[in-house]
């Protein structure tokens, strides 16, 4: 389908406004077939599914900015008062499944628009609230995502109070949270003690009132959901990752068929799993085979169950080998991954200073080693040693998980507070995570430093074996003070052989002492 016939068939919600504003006001309700061009709705009976009666549905096929083609839908019976809305996608199923993040911390934030598909579940940690995916898609703000969920919450307290008091108390306490979001509930002494800072009586997001800050999450496997940022995709409180389906996504989905699970048994990963026998020979397989996985029982150390930790050896072309070692827990979804340098340990250190100009840079390999240390100072970012642990990664990747760790540091819990000088800070920081949005995404040019005394870090070669022009390499002799941290000055490896036959030569005393037998006894 062509660019035009793309924008006539779904035009924009604006055009479709002004198209509205148009038509004149007497025009009857019912479409005739020389009218269903001109107009920007199309409607048609439907069965009300309530009372049994005919109602009207309206579908409008429009496009919304920066996301995609939709079709909206909305149902009204005039004789019960029954109506919905709902809303479904008018495109393919993207490649990727898409997780969109919005930090909401002043009432101007209630105000952005949300599109959750059938397949989307939505997550408000600060509530510990998750809504799982529904029948139907919809099209609403946060603030009407918030009222919808007061509503259903409210609907069957009075039942809940009899039946189950402990769940109406806990469910209640919930709504109260829920309804200071709102701000609905407003009483004259708190009006009183803002004096000049009073709301203006209309939607919540036009009030002055405090609000607790929190989180929304919409998690869609189908990548058909959206959350509307504010400016534009540098918006600081917003952000957006792509993943990969899992099988299981994918079956819900209905892309791949159910796997045979008498078949699923013969058809696994082969993995080696290590017993006494083995252990001598985990050198030789880190050495040689690639394709071999390790297997190591453990304990999750979030819920305390039994799990496996998978460890491969994986060569870095024009680098060294490393071990890439993942923690992933069945039973309440913990996942960690780590990466461990292969080989001996170096004699100097390295920095590696990478210009990067565009977006391809972002796609180069990084391996960022727990020793590592990684500068950006064109908007003084500095992560210390050993922050983030052992990744290997691309350096879009390493990126996004920079943003994701300092946005959920700063703008979650009770790190969010009201008082003017915190309002500040997180301007400032705010301030900070838009320049790092616009560093993640190549909108500017900037310098990436990687410092790692124990020379483990890589970034790939574009022009691997020739030299790179837009990266430097530089090896550095340890300070003392380096080895000291390392615990490299008091690491011995050659000639401790000596060093024990003396140890254990000084550690032997004579006792000279008769014991009772009459004989003397020499003590080790």
């Amino acid at each position: 389908m062509s660019q035009e016939t793309k924008e006539d068939l779904f035009p924009t919600i604006g055009a479709m406004a002004d198209k509205a504003d148009q038509l004149p006001e007497n025009e009857p309700q019912n479409l005739g077939p020389s009218t269903d061009e001109d107009r920007p709705l199309q409607e048609v009976e439907s069965l009300c599914m309530k009372c049994g009666e005919q109602g009207t549905t309206r579908m409008m096929l429009t496009s919304i900015p920066y996301f995609r083609e939709v079709i909206v839908m909305s149902f009204r019976c005039e004789h019960c008062g029954t109506s919905n809305n709902e809303i479904q996608s008018a495109g393919a199923i993207r490649p990727e499944g898409t997780l969109y993040t919005a930090r909401i911390l002043a009432r101007s934030d209630l105000d952005r628009q949300i599109v959750r598909s059938a397949s989307a579940s939505i997550l408000i940690p600060e509530f510990q609230l998750t809504l799982p995916s529904s029948s139907r898609g919809q099209l609403t703000t946060v603030e009407g995502l918030v009222r919808d969920i007061v509503a259903d919450l409210n609907m069957d307290q009075p039942l809940r109070r009899i039946q189950d008091e402990d769940s109406y108390t806990k469910i209640q306490s919930l709504i109260d949270k829920l309804k200071e979001v709102l701000g609905d509930d407003v009483d004259d002494d708190e009006l009183s003690k803002l004096g000049d800072n009073a709301p203006v009586f209309g939607k919540a997001s036009e009030k002055n009132l405090p609000m607790p800050a929190f989180t929304i999450t919409i998690d869609d496997p189908a990548g058909n959901s959206w959350i509307e940022f504010i400016g534009s995709i540098s918006d600081p409180k917003w952000n957006m990752r792509s993943y990969s389906r899992t099988l299981e996504q994918n079956v819900a989905l209905g892309l791949v068929a159910a796997p045979d699970e008498s078949a699923s048994v013969f058809q696994g990963t082969a993995k080696l799993s290590l017993d006494d026998d083995d252990s001598e020979d985990i050198g030789g397989g880190a050495e040689g085979k690639n394709e071999e996985i390790y297997v190591f029982p453990g304990t999750c150390s979030s819920c305390g169950h039994p799990l496996d930790t998978m460890m491969k050896k994986v060569n870095i072309p024009y680098f060294k080998d490393v071990l890439i070692m993942s923690t992933n827990c069945d039973r309440c979804g913990y996942r960690d991954n780590e990466v461990k340098s292969g080989g001996a340990i170096s004699d100097q250190g390295k920095r590696i200073t990478l210009k990067v100009e565009d977006k391809e840079d972002l796609s180069r390999d990084i391996l960022k080693s727990e020793t590592g240390g990684l500068t950006i100072p064109e908007i003084d970012l500095v992560l210390t040693h050993g922050t983030l642990g052992g990744r290997f990664t691309t350096l879009e990747g390493i990126l996004n998980q920079v943003f994701e760790e300092l946005s959920d540091k700063i703008f979650s819990g009770d790190s969010v507070s009201n008082t003017p000088e915190a309002s500040e800070e997180r301007q400032k920081f705010e301030k900070f995570l838009g320049a790092l949005k616009e560093v993640k995404s190549a909108e500017r040019p900037f310098t990436l430093i990687i410092d790692d005394p124990l020379a483990n870090s890589y970034v790939q070669n574009l022009y691997a074996p020739d030299p790179d022009p837009a990266m430097v390499i530089e090896l550095y002799d340890r300070t003392w003070e380096q080895n000291e941290e390392l615990g490299l000055n008091d690491m011995k490896v050659e000639g401790y052989e000596s060093d024990e036959a003396d140890t254990s030569t000084k550690d032997t005393k004579v006792d000279l002492e008769p014991d009772p037998g009459g004989e003397k006894k020499v003590d080790e």
